[in-house]
């Protein structure tokens, strides 16, 4: 799989940023997670229901008390600080706007709390609606606000009040797949210019490896592993995270149908889209043949070679080089027929609907 650039991070456990251990018992579970991340970093939480990661976006955000560990913020000790007096920024999975606010009032709340003057409050949600892109909405209530652009009152709302801590939680799981596509390439794009903290709780890979610096991984309470998306794509250390980030990411450049991939490949898609783009499959789209394919209907053909093979789960994963570097996966019955083993020539076929191409 092609790793996906990132903005480089800065190293951890300096006085700026965040550094915690959050420990929370609630009954029989017990959330017990060290976190530490430097400014302008956005780091992703994944994992299975139940394993931590809201109960753990909650510690940070003030809502859930610590049975024990820390909480330290640009070097000062957040520890039973109120919610309301931390420089802490959400965004909740159903935004929580108020319903009888017009947009440019429900910004304007955040700053109105932090001593604001009325004026200078609207002045300051007038500008943060227009950088979103909602200038000719600011009159607007959220009940005539498309899901989209409730997401992004939401984001101006957590922001107006500069936080030096964004917590996102599920941002884009009202969405629907279209708005969705749209808003991810938007809020990629402003998480990027954002100079503090970010953490954002998802269970979508895509808006993981889109959205993220580093990925952490929770299962049961604990983190099983982290790092740079790519690294954990490639390297999974449980069942979950092999699920999790089981896609093969590609970054190129389209025009109409088609991504050109650095380096020659192309990948066909039934999005039609321009400039900089992401093109993302699952290794189970994937269709391998030892000879060309001549009745498929699949849009997408690579001629490659097996480099290795692995048990994955209840298949075979095969990683193949050539055409197209990628992971295809099938069954052991499917895999004996083929013959595979590491050097074999095959040919991998993907069809152009099962792949998911967005802007970068």
């Amino acid at each position: 799989m092609t790793p996906v650039d990132k903005k480089p991070g800065s190293s951890h456990g300096t006085a700026d940023g965040l550094d915690t251990r959050l420990v929370v018992d609630r009954g029989a579970f017990r959330l017990d997670v060290e976190l530490a991340a430097a400014p302008g970093e956005v780091v992703a939480l994944l994992g299975p229901n139940g394993a931590g990661k809201t109960t753990a976006l909650r510690a940070l955000a003030g809502l859930v008390p610590l049975t024990a560990g820390h909480l330290h913020l640009d070097g000062a000790l957040l520890d039973g600080t109120p919610p309301e007096s931390r420089p802490v920024g959400v965004v909740f999975q159903d935004y929580l706007l108020f319903p009888h606010l017009t947009a440019l009032d429900n910004v304007a709340f955040g700053p109105r709390c932090h001593g604001a003057s009325k004026a200078e409050a609207r002045t300051q949600a007038a500008e943060w609606l227009d950088r979103m892109g909602l200038a000719e909405h600011a009159a607007v209530k959220p009940q005539r606000l498309s899901g989209g652009q409730a997401q992004r009152v939401a984001l101006a709302r957590a922001l107006a009040t500069r936080p030096r801590l964004l917590l996102l939680d599920e941002p884009l799981a009202a969405l629907d797949a279209r708005t969705r596509l749209d808003v991810r390439t938007q809020l990629r794009r402003h998480l990027a210019d954002f100079e503090a903290v970010a953490v954002l709780v998802t269970h979508d890979p895509l808006d993981a490896m889109v959205l993220a610096d580093r990925l952490v991984v929770i299962e049961h309470g604990h983190v099983v592993q982290e790092g740079a998306p790519s690294d954990i794509a490639r390297h999974p250390r449980t069942d979950y995270i092999a699920q999790l980030v089981g896609l093969n990411l590609y970054k190129g450049r389209a025009e109409g149908h088609t991504v050109r991939l650095e380096g020659g490949p192309q990948i066909t898609t039934t999005e039609e889209l321009t400039g900089p783009a992401f093109v993302a499959f699952p290794p189970s789209a994937v269709t391998l043949y030892r000879d060309r394919p001549t009745g498929s209907s699949a849009r997408n053909l690579w001629h490659c070679e097996v480099a290795g093979l692995e048990t994955h789960g209840d298949q075979i994963r095969a990683d193949l080089t050539g055409g197209l570097p990628l992971a295809a996966d099938l069954t052991t019955v499917a895999a004996a027929e083929l013959d595979l083993h590491p050097g074999v020539a095959v040919w991998a076929a993907v069809k152009a609907a099962q792949t998911h191409a967005y802007p970068a």
